[in-house]
């Protein structure tokens, strides 16, 4: 419901894409093949994800991560699978047959958290990564598509729980995402910022340090 924020002529040179889980709102193969074609990423993604990305690009790079995985994109840049509480399904017949993760990238102007898609899970993988890893200049974590609840909160988190997750895995700040792109749930399109809004208040965090991200938008991160 939302155009790209940048066309993909107008893209600068992509050298690595990463696939946290193989839901078609996270995996389009059509757009990974046209990033194929024209950059010839490293491509990183959880276990099982790749024989879905190489039918599209069969001559990919390619790297495969399990949860606690480690590898060096360079000497200064290293990413870590972490786990994350959702699920994956193409079909009606491949449901979790193939892994999802969060990823921490670690560079020398800080520590990245990014969560594809999650359940809060009570916090338990938001303290794992924050203990083992933190603390994070930036999380880049989902904070749209949680309604309604009983049916949405094992897999998706509500805004409340992703500034509850920031404070909890101590990052400094955090980007929002996963809203007001695709359709999914009962919530309205401006329901997660609204909401967001909110929790940000209610839990004393200011609205400097958690930006809801709208296509094309640039966040200059501060150094912590």
């Amino acid at each position: 419901v939302t155009a790209p924020g940048i066309r993909f002529e107008d893209l600068p040179k992509i050298d690595l894409v990463l696939v946290s889980h193989n839901h078609y709102d996270h995996l389009d193969v059509v757009t990974l093949k046209r990033l194929q074609a024209a950059h010839r990423p490293h491509f990183v993604t959880p276990l099982g994800n790749d024989t879905i990305i190489r039918r599209a690009a069969p001559d990919a790079k390619m790297s495969v991560m399990d949860w606690g995985d480690r590898i060096a994109i360079s000497d200064a840049i290293a990413i870590d699978a972490e786990p994350a509480h959702h699920w994956s399904a193409r079909g009606t017949g491949d449901r979790s047959m193939a892994l999802w993760a969060s990823f921490v990238i670690s560079t020398p102007s800080g520590k990245i958290y990014h969560v594809g898609d999650t359940g809060f899970h009570e916090g338990i993988n938001y303290r794992s990564a924050g203990e083992k890893h933190g603390p994070f200049r930036l999380a880049i974590l989902p904070f749209g598509a949680y309604e309604p609840r009983w049916f949405m909160k094992g897999q998706h988190q509500n805004p409340a729980e992703a500034v509850e997750g920031m404070k909890i895995c101590n990052a400094a700040y955090a980007c929002g995402h996963h809203w007001g792109t695709v359709q999914l749930t009962d919530e309205a399109i401006d329901a997660p910022i609204i909401a967001l809004e909110a929790a940000l208040k209610n839990q004393g965090v200011t609205k400097d340090k958690f930006r809801p991200m709208r296509p094309g938008e640039v966040f200059d991160v501060p150094s912590v």
